[in-house]
């Protein structure tokens, strides 16, 4: 029995590499929700005139890895003190946010925000919680990407390897061998 959660921490291919690396994650899908247009694509959404966020479907086993923990490493791999950013991704497409499917879902993406918040010394998440909307897979050559054309772009370079990082060092148990 798997579940799915929809969240986005900016640019959809770090977010990707974060949580396929994650013990009990099945599949994980980048793309589009959160807009106005149907069908978006990539240049669309870069624009930063569809409304939508790139965000990553996950799909988890809830035995092996728990919605709590699921959140916790979305708000502990990226800054979700940064309003519509992440470092040099600038506009709304990259804003920090959950899209529960449910109450349930909703009621444990305030906790995961609470809890970041407490430990975070004064600084507060921009994390939005948004209503359920039309999810848009993003194109294929968007899907898996660190681990093919990503290995080779000196902005993944730059900004995946750290976020990897932040995933193993505080959630350790959690990270795939």
């Amino acid at each position: 029995m798997t579940e799915t959660v929809i969240i986005a921490g900016g640019c959809f291919w770090c977010t990707e590499a974060v949580f396929r690396d994650v013990i009990g994650v099945e599949q994980v899908e980048s793309g589009y929700i959160g807009g106005h247009v149907a069908d978006p694509t990539y240049k669309q959404v870069c624009g930063g005139d569809t409304g939508h966020a790139e965000a990553i479907r996950v799909t988890y086993d809830p035995a092996v890895v728990t919605l709590p923990e699921i959140y916790d490493m979305f708000m502990g791999t990226h800054d979700p003190s940064q309003l519509n950013r992440q470092g040099n991704d600038v506009g709304t497409q990259y804003r920090s946010a959950i899209f529960p499917a449910d109450d349930s879902q909703r009621a444990e993406a305030e906790a995961a925000i609470a809890r970041w918040n407490e430990g975070h010394q004064g600084q507060q998440a921009v994390t939005t919680i948004e209503d359920p909307s039309q999810w848009y897979p993003a194109e294929d050559y968007h899907q898996e990407y660190w681990e093919g054309e990503g290995q080779r772009n000196p902005y993944c370079l730059a900004v995946i390897p750290p976020k990897l990082m932040k995933l193993r060092k505080s959630f350790a148990d959690k990270v795939k061998a």
